[in-house]
């Protein structure tokens, strides 16, 4: 009941801890997550055992372990969207600046085009 305690007390106050601060990364926030849902996971499984304590000790350090790697892959793929919608950005603001040249083009082509048939003699 003592180790149990002890380790609900922990739990808590990590939690508490970690609840209060806030995370600078994706990367951190996936660890204090995991390491807090281990914990709590390790001392319900480690007090069917009678070691609460260690159970949740175990538990926090496999998922501290999972949940920075799970957080970790989703910055990296936070960064990849990011990137890939500048270079979207880039190659349709080029789009509309080559359109808008061509346009111009056209209206250079129709003014010679009109010019040409008022210098032709009426027949």
């Amino acid at each position: 009941m003592n180790k149990t305690l002890t380790a609900g007390l922990a739990i808590f106050f990590a939690a508490l801890v970690l609840g209060c601060s806030q995370p600078s990364t994706t990367t951190q926030a996936g660890a204090g997550i995991g390491a807090l849902g281990g914990a709590g996971l390790g001392a319900v499984i480690g007090s069917v055992t009678g070691h609460a304590a260690a159970g949740a000790g175990i538990g926090a350090a496999i998922g501290l372990v999972g949940g920075a790697v799970i957080g970790h892959e989703i910055e990296e793929r936070k960064e990849r969207d990011a990137q890939l919608q500048s270079q979207i950005q880039a190659q349709s603001d080029e789009i509309a600046k080559q359109q808008e040249e061509v346009e111009k083009q056209i209206q250079q082509l129709k003014q010679e085009e009109q010019l040409k048939q008022e210098e032709q003699p009426a027949q």
